[in-house]
């Protein structure tokens, strides 16, 4: 009999760990689930899911039980750039001790291999002044000088995992997201990403309608589907590789041009209206895929009018806000 590999995929209530655990399902995994909330757009897939607060370090340890061949570590408190912007000292409390507690009783409980998520807010502010930016290669983290809160601990938790890795030879990884969105993701509430608050607006505006932009919408950013984001998160565990690695598109797109996008997936012409003391984050940023490309044979190819497609779609039916065109370009 084949001995299933045994996975727990933590922040399994959000939206990548959502998916994560229906990948490893596919691919025959025996998964658990944990967050401090339940999915909230569908039911998990997983074989056990666990409402937990990861920020206790006896959570961590009941978390971890099981002789678990993989964790992945996604458990986070983020979202959008209104709200990490506005909540420094919350973010940062609450994923340092996620993080520390969590990669503790992983190497405690001996799983075999732990990932981080990191972020490319851990990307130096002064190298992303630009929106024609130079994309960032892994090395751009240093001198530091990341994104206030958020950015900071992670930065941090990537040099712990860093340390348990030399001082213990625990195996880790570490993975920097830029920017990942797709169906059952946040769309409102504050928390969204750009994708989904602007396949929000868009829906609820009416054909000829205007929509508010933060910033004056040539901030510059790229966007990853979900689909290859968990392609990417496989990848990375199955390798030997214990540096942070980027995993995101090189397709840089401004703002007004992903409004542009949007619209034109829902069919609407929209007009955009700045809001220039709304957040925007630094000027631009992009993932620089040399050494993903490298490392792992492979990179990130879903093209953002391609995977924004069921996104829309997805959120539109959310709204109730659902036509005949964007129904068929769904299907």
């Amino acid at each position: 009999m084949t001995i299933k590999k045994r996975v727990l995929v933590t922040g399994a209530g959000g939206f990548i760990g959502h998916h994560l655990v229906k990948r490893m399902k596919a691919e025959g995994c025996w998964v658990r689930g944990v967050d401090i909330k339940e999915p909230e757009y569908e039911a998990s897939e997983g074989d056990e899911f666990e409402v937990l607060d990861l920020r206790k370090p006896d959570t961590c340890l009941l978390a971890t039980r099981g002789g678990l061949d993989e964790v992945y570590n996604l458990a986070a408190d983020m979202g959008g750039i209104g709200y990490i912007t506005a909540s420094h000292a919350d973010i940062a409390r609450n994923n340092i001790l996620i993080n520390a507690h969590m990669i503790e009783a992983s190497k405690a409980n001996q799983v075999g291999k732990f990932l981080f998520s990191s972020s490319a807010c851990v990307y130096a502010q002064s190298k992303q002044k630009n929106a024609n930016v130079t994309a960032l290669t892994e090395e751009d983290a240093y001198p530091a000088d990341p994104e206030p809160g958020y950015g900071w601990e992670k930065l941090f938790t990537e040099e712990l995992c860093r340390y348990y890795w030399q001082d213990f030879r625990f195996p880790t990884r570490i993975v920097r997201f830029h920017n990942v969105y797709g169906p059952l993701g946040t769309y409102d509430g504050g928390k969204e990403k750009a994708p989904a608050a602007m396949s929000r607006k868009v829906a609820l505006a009416e054909d000829g309608g205007t929509i508010e932009v933060w910033g004056d919408g040539e901030q510059t950013r790229s966007f990853m589907y979900i689909d290859d984001c968990c392609e990417g998160l496989v990848r990375l565990m199955a390798s030997d590789y214990t540096e942070p690695l980027n995993l995101g598109t090189d397709e840089l797109v401004t703002i007004n041009q992903l409004v542009d996008i949007v619209a034109d997936i829902a069919g609407k012409t929209i007009y955009k209206t700045h809001n220039l003391k709304g957040p925007q984050g630094v000027r631009g940023r992009n993932s620089d895929n040399t050494r993903l490309n490298r490392v792992l044979g492979w990179e990130p190819s879903i093209k953002l009018a391609q995977g924004l497609k069921p996104t829309y779609g997805w959120i539109a039916e959310q709204l109730g806000r659902v036509t005949p065109a964007v129904a068929a370009a769904a299907d």
